[in-house]
């Protein structure tokens, strides 16, 4: 999972906090809470996932807590992978 959090951190910090040194953000700083991501943030981090991991992300996945952190969208891709993986076969 660790390469999904170097993934999940390069994708929020180039898209979301551009002039912010990767050392500054903490895998489990709330992002929700302190502004980073908002609403509409959470909609473009879906697509991102959708388009690099190329998984289709259920309705049901919609849940604020998977998007929170970027240890939380971290392993929401790896459970997503699995699954998507799982499918596959």
């Amino acid at each position: 999972m660790t390469d999904y959090i170097a993934q999940v951190k390069a994708f929020v910090l180039d898209e979301f906090l551009p002039d912010v040194a990767g050392n500054q953000i903490d895998d489990d700083d709330d992002l929700l809470a302190g502004g980073v991501i908002d609403s509409l943030g959470v909609l473009k981090v879906l697509a991102w996932i959708e388009d690099e991991f190329h998984v289709p992300v259920d309705d049901l996945d919609f849940a604020l807590e998977n998007f929170r952190t970027v240890s939380a969208i971290a392993s929401f891709v790896a459970a997503t992978q699995s699954v998507s993986d799982v499918s596959r076969s």
